[in-house]
């Protein structure tokens, strides 16, 4: 147990260390490129919660490929501030380069973590939508054999209820089966796409 409390500290005081080192860094380099006050002391702190939202999203498991993209983005930012404040580059003569890029940060930092922190992963989209269709299709009435010959025909069943989330997806796959082929999507084809039953798929295709 003290051997791993050991390790634990150490990689605490690792931590500590490369943060602080690189919070420094990134704000002296800022206010280089002319950010002063405290907008120098703001450039640190959005790079460090950009690599916190890339972060996450990795842990979540989905959508890895945005998560090590912007991942890799913050960690660009973060040593290229410290290579360029280790004597490689005169923070008394910025270059103009740096001073444009300095400046862009902000808006690029935004993106990244509004990107990051409010976009669903695929995965848990498309998880939503088969969940719908599969409560839909349980209580949906199956289809049965017409009745026998001789006998009074059933009265029409009612349409089905169609829950509006459905109805936004079905409408969703409809704009992007119009927009890659030009024409309106079929019952038969938007019955495939969402795995519900015919009288569900007509209900929906009414609806659209």
């Amino acid at each position: 147990m003290r051997a791993y409390l050991a390790r634990v500290d150490a990689v605490l005081v690792q931590a500590v260390i490369a943060a602080a080192l690189s919070f420094a860094h990134l704000h002296d380099l800022a206010s280089a490129a002319g950010q002063d006050g405290w907008k120098a002391w703001a450039y640190p702190v959005s790079v460090d919660l950009l690599l916190v939202a890339a972060w996450k999203r990795l842990r979540s498991g989905a959508s890895k490929a945005a998560g090590w993209c912007w991942f890799v983005v913050a960690l660009a930012a973060s040593l290229g501030a410290n290579v360029a404040t280790a004597g490689l580059l005169d923070l008394a003569d910025v270059p103009d380069w740096l001073r444009i890029l300095v400046a862009g940060w902000p808006a690029v930092a935004f993106l990244g973590g509004t990107l990051l922190a409010h976009t669903a992963p695929a995965a848990e989209t498309a998880s939503a939508s088969v969940e719908p269709a599969e409560a839909v299709s349980a209580s949906a009435e199956p289809e049965t054999a017409g009745p026998p010959a001789g006998s009074e025909p059933e009265p029409k069943q009612p349409a089905p209820h169609v829950p509006a989330a459905l109805v936004n997806h079905a409408r969703k796959l409809a704009d992007d089966h119009r927009s890659r082929t030009g024409s309106p999507i079929d019952t038969d084809t938007l019955r495939a796409r969402l795995g519900v039953p015919a009288p569900l798929a007509d209900a929906i295709a009414s609806r659209l």
